[in-house]
C-alpha cells in the first residue's frame, strides 16, 4: 500500500468517525433539550427520524453523482454540510430549526460514508479491501459508541457545547481533506496488485445484468442486518429491564463490553477471519449466531445467560455488515458510489422500520420482537447458500 493510499484511508476512517460522532452526539442532550424546550415525545422522534430519512432519500443519488464526478468533491461538500448542520443546532432553540439541522445532518452523512466506502474500494486491492473496510467500519461504530460519552463530557459545560466542538472538527476536516487528500485518488483503479482486467468496468446500474440474484441477495442481507440491530437494540433496555429486572450499571456494562469488544473485532479480527474463512462463510455463521442467541434471550433464566447471549449478537451484526459490505464492493468494481449509496439507502430503511416494528411487538408481548427478529436472520442465514464466490457474481455482471 503507497504512502497516498495510507493518507487517503486515514483521511477517510477520520471522517467517517467524525459524521458518526455527530449523529450520536445528541442522545445525552435529548432529555434536557425536550424539558428545557417544552417538547413532546413525538417531537424528538421526528426529529431523529428526519435524520435516517435524508439519508435514505440521497445516499443511492450521492452515490451515483460521487461516480461521475468524483469523490472528493462530494466528501469536501459532506463534510462543510455537517459543520453547517452542527452550528445550525447550536445557535437555535426552534424546534422547526433543529428538524432542518437533522436534514442537512443527513444529506452529510448519506455524502460522507457510503462515498469514503465506495473511494476506500477505489484505492485499495481487493486482498487490502477487507481490512480497510474493517477499520472504516470500526470508525462508523465507533462515532456512534463514542458519541454519548464525549456528548455527556461536552454538555457539562453547556449543551449546546457538543454542537460547537462537532462544527469546529467538521471546518477542520474540510480543510485537511482539500488540502491531503489527492485530486486523483478516485481515477485510481488500478492499484497495486491487480491488472487492467481486474478492473473493467462492469455492467451498467441500470441495466438487468447489474441486479443478478447475488447482488439482490447481498442487498437485502444489509436491509435485514440493519433491520435486525435496530429492532434488537432500540428496545434492548426497556426489554433487559422488565423481563430479566436489569439495572442501569446492569445495561451500562454490556453496553461498555460490547463497544469494547465491537472496535476489536472490527479492527484486529476481521481482515484475518475473512482470509481465513471468507465472506460468505463469515456472513454465514454471523447470521446464524445471532440467530440461535436472539431465541436464547426469550428463553434464558439468568442476567448471565443474557448478558452473553447479547454480547454474541452484537458482536455477530458488527462482523455481519463489513463482510457484506466487502463482498458487495468485489461483486461491481465499477459501481462503487451506487452500490455503498445503495448500501446506506437500506441502512437508513432498517434503521427507521426496526425500532418501529418492536415498539408496536413490544406492547402486545415482551417476547415478539425478538422472535420476528430471529425469524429473519433465520430466512437471512438461509439466504447466504445461494451467494456465490466474489469472482463469479463480478463475471456475471459484466456478461
Amino acid at each position: 500500500m503507497t504512502k497516498k493510499t495510507k493518507r487517503a484511508i486515514f483521511i477517510l476512517i477520520f471522517s467517517e468517525f467524525l459524521v458518526c460522532l455527530g449523529i450520536s452526539l445528541i442522545i445525552p442532550v435529548m432529555p434536557f433539550l425536550k424539558t428545557e424546550l417544552h417538547l413532546s415525545a413525538t417531537d424528538m422522534g421526528i426529529m431523529n427520524a428526519l435524520f435516517a430519512f435524508a439519508q435514505f432519500v440521497a445516499s443511492p443519488l450521492i452515490g451515483r453523482l460521487s461516480d461521475k464526478i468524483g469523490r472528493k468533491p462530494v466528501l469536501t461538500a459532506g463534510l462543510i454540510l455537517y459543520m453547517v448542520s452542527e452550528v445550525l443546532f447550536a445557535l437555535t432553540n426552534y424546534l422547526w430549526v433543529f428538524d432542518i439541522s437533522r436534514l442537512i445532518g443527513g444529506l452529510s452523512a448519506a455524502m460522507v460514508v457510503p462515498t469514503a466506502m465506495a473511494l476506500a474500494s477505489d484505492i485499495t486491492t481487493k486482498r487490502q479491501r477487507a481490512r480497510v473496510i474493517g477499520w472504516l467500519s470500526a470508525a462508523f461504530s465507533g462515532g456512534l459508541i463514542l458519541g454519548p460519552g464525549i456528548g455527556g463530557i461536552l454538555a457539562g459545560i453547556s449543551y449546546k457545547t457538543p454542537f460547537w466542538v462537532a462544527g469546529a472538527l467538521g471546518l477542520i476536516s474540510a480543510v485537511v481533506l482539500i488540502v491531503l487528500l489527492p485530486n486523483d485518488a478516485e481515477e485510481n483503479r488500478i492499484v497495486e496488485g491487480e491488472s487492467a482486467e481486474d478492473a473493467k468496468p462492469a455492467a451498467h446500474p441500470m441495466t438487468r445484468a447489474f441486479w443478478t440474484v447475488p447482488i439482490i441477495i447481498l442487498f437485502t442481507m444489509i436491509l435485514v442486518s440493519s433491520f435486525g440491530l435496530q429492532g434488537f437494540e432500540s428496545i434492548y433496555s426497556i426489554y433487559v429491564n422488565e423481563v430479566f429486572h436489569f439495572s442501569l450499571s446492569n445495561i451500562a456494562l454490556v453496553l461498555t463490553l460490547n463497544g469494547l469488544i465491537s472496535l476489536f473485532l472490527q479492527v484486529a479480527m476481521f481482515d484475518t477471519l475473512v482470509s481465513k474463512f471468507g465472506e460468505r462463510r463469515v456472513i454465514r455463521i454471523c447470521f446464524f449466531l445471532a440467530a440461535i442467541c436472539t431465541i436464547w434471550i426469550t428463553q434464558a433464566h439468568t442476567k448471565l445467560e443474557v448478558m452473553i447471549a447479547t454480547l454474541v449478537i452484537f458482536s455477530a451484526f458488527d462482523l455481519l455488515r463489513p463482510a457484506i459490505t466487502t463482498l458487495l464492493t468485489k461483486a461491481s468494481e465499477a459501481n462503487q458510489g451506487l452500490i455503498n449509496g445503495l448500501n446506506m439507502s437500506l441502512t437508513s430503511v432498517g434503521n427507521i422500520i426496526g425500532p418501529i416494528m418492536s415498539g408496536m411487538l413490544l406492547d402486545w408481548n415482551t417476547h415478539y420482537p425478538y422472535m420476528v427478529v430471529a425469524v429473519f436472520l433465520i430466512v437471512s442465514y438461509l439466504m447466504a447458500f445461494m451467494l456465490k464466490r466474489p469472482d463469479t457474481m463480478q463475471k456475471q455482471s459484466v456478461e
